[in-house]
């Protein structure tokens, strides 16, 4: 199972961003995905979430409003898109699912929200 992030970099506070995450070596229509990011000198924290069944989201408080978790399953990508952006997003991104007993996790993608 892999998970390769992508798309991140910097942006200005109220800018947009779209980060995506392909999946390969399991059937990615079947699992839930998760984002997850980690903000310097902090713990990593959940970010969102989009299932399988109708496409169901959550999101952690903070982002409710600007994030939107989507998933593309013939591309076997989950995006994250990420509008009214602040400085305290900053952080590395990760995608993550749970296939078996594993978790796995991708190798983050940066966001640097500053001016």
């Amino acid at each position: 199972v892999q998970l390769v992030e992508s798309g991140g970099g910097l942006v200005q506070p109220g800018g947009s961003l779209r980060i995506s995450c392909v999946v390969s070596g399991l059937r990615f229509s079947r699992y839930d995905m998760n984002w997850y990011r980690q903000a310097p000198g902090k713990e990593r924290e959940w970010v969102a979430t989009i299932f399988t069944s109708a496409g169901d989201t959550r999101y952690t408080d903070s982002v409710k409003g600007r994030f939107t978790v989507s998933r593309d399953n013939a591309k076997n990508t989950v995006y994250l898109q990420m509008n009214s952006l602040k400085p305290e997003d900053t952080a590395v991104y990760y995608c993550r699912t749970v296939y078996g007993t594993m978790a796995y996790w991708g190798q983050g993608t940066p966001v640097t929200v500053s001016s």
